[in-house]
């Protein structure tokens, strides 16, 4: 079974829900048999590269709330975090545009480094002091080697912004046509999906569900087709 997350760096609920939906996982019986690919979403896709600026000014221009709503949101995404075990410093965070982390996402998918890759940038975007945004490509190539990938291949993916942009907005077009305005959002082998950090009940209920609805295979034979297998191959007979 194949389960599709659509979420960007960017995103507290993806960084809380990916949590949630790990320890369901972990849980589920065939989890060994469950594959989970990240999609990319952005939040923000209209903003320049280098146009950083802090979550709480952010927070209150998007949404028009005060400082004081904004920063007891943030209290509150600290204390849901905290609660799945996640370290989440709730000041002095920056916000930016997150294209360039979701094509190095694509490249370490293609090395089997993608879920150490994304939590790695999870990591540092909410917990560590160091931003993810304004201190340039060198800090995401760190980042890309502490996920066990090529530091100067990372730095070759970065350095040229048509690799892996058409992976990046096919994934985003994909997320349109499944009707995912926002994210974290969980697509359980195109049959079922799930929006939001929900609980981790509900993925494991959802894990069960789909697993349970799988359709057996077809088969269309009127027995006289030849075939390979384990012991050899039909011989045709005169």
């Amino acid at each position: 079974m194949r389960v599709e997350i659509w979420s960007d760096i960017a995103c507290p609920w993806c960084y809380v829900g990916k949590a949630r939906f790990e320890k369901a996982l972990e849980a589920f019986p065939h989890r060994d048999q469950v594959e989970v690919v990240h999609r990319s979403f952005e939040l923000d896709p209209g903003r320049a590269k280098g146009d950083v600026q802090p979550v709480l000014a952010m927070l209150t221009k998007k949404y028009g709330m005060s400082q004081a709503q904004a920063q007891s949101g943030e209290e509150n995404l600290g204390a849901q975090a905290a609660a799945e075990g996640l370290d989440y410093r709730t000041r002095d965070r920056d916000h930016g545009n997150t294209f360039d982390m979701h094509r190095l996402l694509h490249f370490a998918k293609e090395h089997g480094r993608q879920d150490e890759l994304i939590q790695i940038l999870y990591r540092a975007n909410f917990a560590e002091e160091r931003s993810v945004f304004s201190e340039g490509d060198e800090r995401l190539v760190e980042l890309a080697a502490e996920a066990g990938l090529d530091a100067e291949a990372a730095r070759e993916v970065l350095a040229d912004p048509a690799r892996y942009a058409d992976e990046v907005r096919a994934d985003e077009r994909e997320a349109a046509q499944l009707g995912a305005n926002g994210v974290p959002f969980f697509v359980l082998d195109r049959a079922y999906g799930v929006s939001g950090a929900q609980p981790a009940e509900v993925f494991a209920q959802a894990l069960t569900q789909a697993w349970g609805d799988r359709s057996p295979l077809k088969l269309i034979d009127d027995g006289g087709a030849q075939a390979c297998g384990p012991d050899g191959c039909a011989v045709p007979q005169q």
